[in-house]
Parts: structure tokens; sequence; C-alpha cells
């Protein structure tokens, strides 16, 4: 199992470039099933989730080869709409494919995704939305667990979502590109992913009105066409490293940073102390003092505070100068790292009923070997690192590799004392 090793105690300082984003990049290469022929995608980010995308993809029969941080994908061949198995368990978002083949072979056969484990994150939305679009759906396997849709043809219709998942808007609107008629989504996702998509196919072709709004129209169109496409920066990569100069303190410029996109992280920061001055696509952040505390956080869906940014936060607050409160409003499993923040020092208690966490700050954490459960909880953990007495080891640093092109190397360039360590270092 493969860890990082950090030695706590360094300030961060220097400039670094944000990759590009995680989670714009996942339903794009979905999208693009639905054109027959080339996608040229600029500043996509290295990272395992784009990998296993393109691994279902060649599993499909297409072809996928980088050109640096270009992707180049060729879908002009779809030799199966079947996604194995084992590829969905690996990561949730191949679920997208679900929309993407059927658009493109109004045929799927894909089992339940796998993924972080921080909830249940069920995909009802996103199969009573398409049912209602002339689409058929079968359960098989021993469990029931695969997923076998089809139809004739996709057909149009008025879609109310009773929360706005943004998975289940992404594969609504793939589903709903190349229909026949209009497809209109209520109560629509409005994270800056699901308008990045809306924008890679409006340049491929696709019909869409409402991207960023609670209300998205899709017109169904005969046929997608290549495109070139650059994906914006990651949003929470950019707000990780924000958090980790909160805790560490230190003074640090970030380049290509989506700054509409992180308001909500940026208000945050500032109250926890940071000084942050936003200039064209960059962003300088500063932090000399302990971080203040911040009497109440909730997650919500965009615009409000990120449920990805609440891990990071949350080893922030907790060496805070006195007592925060974070509730968590969008996945019922995002404590998993209290109890490895808790070997480090932490003073966290939760309260399961109410998914609500109460931090009293410590003065200091101390080292110790933990595990990252999830994604974002090991990015949290490595920034605990950073701020801990000693050499802190953060083992399973694969999920941290699922959204962090090289967390090791870009903290080291701003000053932190971190590496990767293979095999068994204790």
């Amino acid at each position: 199992m493969s860890s990082i090793m950090v030695i706590g105690g360094s300030k961060l300082n220097g400039e670094i470039k944000i990759q590009g984003s995680k989670n714009a990049a996942l339903p794009i290469i979905a999208a693009t099933i639905l054109n027959k022929g080339i996608t040229v995608l600029k500043n996509c980010p290295k990272i395992l989730d784009v990998f296993h995308m393109i691994k279902v993809l060649k599993e499909l029969g297409c072809v996928a080869i980088w050109e640096g941080s270009t992707l180049i994908i060729d879908t002009t061949t779809v030799n199966s709409p079947k996604v194995s198995e084992d590829s969905v368990q690996k990561m949730r978002s191949s679920i997208l494919f679900l929309g993407a083949l059927l658009g493109r072979c109004h045929e799927v056969s894909i089992a339940y995704p796998g993924g972080c484990l921080i909830g249940k994150r069920p995909i009802d939305y996103h199969l009573d939305s398409i049912k209602k679009m002339n689409v058929n759906q079968v359960f098989l396997g021993e469990d029931k667990d695969i997923i076998h849709c089809f139809t004739d043809k996709i057909v149009g219709t008025d879609i109310f979502l009773k929360f706005p998942s943004v998975g289940a808007t992404q594969n609504i609107i793939l589903a709903a590109v190349l229909s026949e008629g209009v497809t209109r989504i209520f109560n629509a996702a409005r994270e800056p992913e699901v308008v990045e998509l809306c924008n890679f196919l409006l340049e491929a072709g696709a019909r869409i009105c409402g991207k960023g709004t609670a209300f998205i129209e899709i017109e169904g169109v005969k046929q997608l066409h290549d495109v070139e496409f650059t994906l914006s920066s990651d949003r929470i990569v950019t707000g990780t490293y924000m958090a980790a100069v909160a805790a560490a303190g230190g003074n640090v410029i970030l380049h290509d940073v989506p700054i509409r996109h992180i308001e909500s992280v940026i208000r945050v920061l500032d109250k926890v102390g940071c000084n942050i001055n936003p200039k064209g696509n960059s962003l300088k952040i500063s932090c000399d003092k302990r971080p203040n505390p911040y009497e109440l956080l909730k997650t919500k869906p965009y615009p409000g505070f990120p449920t990805d940014m609440q891990s990071q936060l949350m080893t922030v607050l907790s060496i805070a100068d006195g007592e925060s409160t974070i509730v968590e409003e969008i996945f019922e499993s995002r404590y998993q790292n209290v109890n490895e923040l808790k070997k480090m020092g932490a003073n966290i208690t939760v309260i399961n009923s109410e998914n609500k966490a109460l931090i009293s700050g410590v003065k200091q954490l101390k080292s110790a070997v933990v595990k990252a459960h999830d994604l974002r909880a090991g990015a949290a953990l490595v920034i605990a690192g950073l701020v801990a007495e000693g050499r802190t080891i953060v083992k399973n640093s694969a999920s941290i590799e699922r959204g962090y092109e090289d967390i090791c190397r870009d903290l080291s360039n701003l000053g932190a004392n971190i590496k990767f360590c293979s095999g068994n270092i204790l």
C-alpha cells in the first residue's frame, strides 16, 4: 500500500499552478462517446480517476492518447454498450457512461458504481429520470446489481429532480443530447462542472439553454461533431491548497485559479483569518496566526460551501483558537477522517443523528500513522501532517491520487517536507 510521509513544521511559501478540473474532466470524457469522431481535451489532469475513465473508453473500443496534458480521444468506433463491472466498481463517475451510451447506442449495461465510501449516494435519481425518457430498465445478476437499459428512441420530456444531484443532471443531459424532442430539467444542479459539460457539448453542436441555472433545456440534435476543448482549473484542488496555507501558515500565490467558482471557500477562509487577494486568474493567500474558529459551517449544493472541501476545513478548524461546528448536509458518511484526526490529537465529537461535528481547537497536532478513507479526507490528513509535530504517515495514498496529480510535488514546491513512499516504511 502506497503512503505519503509528511514532516510537519514548515510554513508554505512560493507559487504553483493549479491542475485541470477532475470533476469537469470525468463527465466530458464520458460525453465524448456521443460524437463519432475525434475530441481533443486540453488541460486534462493526469489523475487515477481520469485513467479509469480512459480504461472504460478503451474497453468499449475507443482510442485515447496523451500529448502532454492534452488528451486526444477517438470515439469513431464503439464495439459494445457494456461497461465492465470491474471498471465501474473502481470509480463512481463511471455511471456517467449510462447516459452517454444510451445516447449513442440506445442501450447500456452497467453495474452499480463504486468509488469513495462517503455515503450511500444512490443512483435512483439517475434511473428514475432516464426511465421517463422512454427507456426500459432491467436489473440482472444474482444481486440484481447490473442495470440494463434499452430503448428504440430516447424521447425528450420534463424531469423534476427532488434534489439537485450533479450526477443525475449530467446523465440526463448526456441522454438527451441526441434524443427526439426537448428535455427540460427542473431543480437541476448548478455546479461549475455541469456548466463545463454544457459548454463542451455546445461546442460539439448540442443545443442547451439554461446552463448554470436550476432550469436546463436540451433540444435533441441528430449528431455531434469533432471539438477541441480546454478544461477549467480544479476548484477543489485550489481550495485544498488554500486550506493548507490556512493551517500551516505562510504566503502563497496560486495560478490558473477558477476565482468565480471558489467564492464560498474564499468567504470561509477569510473569516478563519487568511488574507486573500485575487487578481485575474491568480490568487495570493497568506496566514500568520492560528486560525479563527467558525461558528457554524454547513455544506450545500453550489453555490454553497462544497462538501468536497469539508474535510480540509475540518483539519484547519481542529487547530483553531476556539470551538467550531460543521454540519454535513450532502453525504452522511463524510466524517470517516475524524478518528484519524483524533489519533493526531484533535478534539472532535460527532453527533451522528444530526450529521454534525463539534470541533474544539487544539494548539498542536501530533504525528501519527493514519489512513486515507477517501479522496478529500486523505488530502485533509496531508494538511494535518503539515502542522503536526514529527513524522506523519498517510496510508492508502492512492485515494488521494484519484484527484490530485501530485500533491507531494505541489506542496514540496511550496516548502513542505513531504514525499510518496511505497511498500512498508514503518
